[in-house]
């Protein structure tokens, strides 16, 4: 059981009272081969950027960046190799936006020295103004974490200090940093986050230890692979830790929704039965259903055959159905 004391002392809302928010995990950017779209192959920066604009200019509250660092040979059929990285795209992508969030989805943070990653994390909040969003993992890959970290069996542990120890960096200048990984180093982190008390950090995953990790440590939940039916059980379990562990502090809960097409948009064309397609009413009304559950941001994503269907459909979920999905 992890020490209460490593806990953060403060919870940072992102999502606004009483509002319900939409993002997206950019394409291109990571190519598993579990969601990666055929155009997206042959797509590269000029594409990024411009979904990266489009989704600014119509609402989305976040676009978020993926994290891997090396893909074992065994699993490259199924993941791929491209991932590009987290810190550098998303600084980058602070230079093309105005009003977005900007999400690591997740960052392997025990992979990092929590110094340097709160000052790269700094940096990135301060260049963007304040609209950085971290979100972290434990990672799933073990030859990756042996190779960055060692001690895979033990990465939930990792994670946790690392959590903790990145909050103490965002809000003091020298900290003391828990965990027998981390001793305290009387060094200083600057530059300091615009983002005051500190930019929060939201918790990907969606394991038991995950879970627990989420209440006890984190200001929001971004699922991983969380079905719809099992999202009412899971929220259930990380309110009632959150009671236990945190006092009932509030917490931004968050679900990746279905694929998403939107009907006479870009024209229509044969869909697998997976995907929630319709009318902007429709989608919404689907959505809303996920709200209803306790859900205030809906990560989203697009079918579309290039990058100037899925900038359409971008739009157009933006002006028809982010408006109808007040609570």
């Amino acid at each position: 059981m992890t020490d209460p004391s490593m806990y953060p002392t403060d919870v940072v809302r992102t999502v606004p009272e009483g509002r319900v928010v939409y993002g997206m995990q950019l394409p291109i950017q990571s190519q598993s081969t579990l969601y990666v779209a055929p155009w997206e192959k042959q797509a590269g920066p000029g594409e990024l950027a411009k979904i990266a604009r489009v989704a600014d200019e119509a609402g989305f509250f976040y676009i978020g960046v993926c994290d891997h660092t090396a893909i074992p040979a065994r699993l490259s059929d199924a993941m791929g190799t491209t991932w590009y990285d987290t810190t550098a795209t998303l600084g980058w992508l602070a230079a093309l936006t105005t009003r977005t969030h900007l999400l690591s989805h997740v960052l392997v943070l025990a992979q990092r020295h929590p110094l340097r990653a709160a000052k790269e994390l700094s940096t990135l909040d301060l260049l963007s103004g304040g609209r950085l969003i971290v979100g972290v993992g434990a990672g799933h890959v073990p030859e990756e974490y042996e190779l960055l970290t060692g001690g895979f069996a033990d990465r939930g542990r990792h994670t946790d200090e690392a959590v903790s120890a990145l909050a103490r960096a965002f809000t003091t200048e020298f900290p003391e940093l828990p965990g027998p990984r981390f001793p305290a180093s009387g060094l200083g982190i600057s530059p300091r986050p615009v983002r005051q008390p500190r930019p929060p950090i939201w918790i990907g995953g969606s394991s038991p230890a995950a879970l627990r990790r989420t209440a006890a440590f984190g200001d929001g939940w971004l699922p991983q692979g969380t079905r719809r039916r099992d999202l009412p059980d899971h929220i259930a379990r990380i309110r009632a830790l959150r009671e236990e562990l945190r006092g009932g502090a509030p917490l931004d809960i968050g679900t990746i929704v279905e694929p998403i097409h939107l009907a006479g948009v870009t024209g229509d064309w044969e869909l697998p039965s997976y995907v929630l397609k319709g009318g902007p009413a429709e989608i919404a009304s689907s959505l809303r259903e996920l709200v209803a559950l306790g859900v205030n941001h809906l990560q989203v994503r697009f079918m579309a055959r290039s990058a100037e269907e899925f900038c359409q459909q971008t739009e157009a979920f933006g002006a028809e159905v982010g408006p109808l999905l007040a609570p």
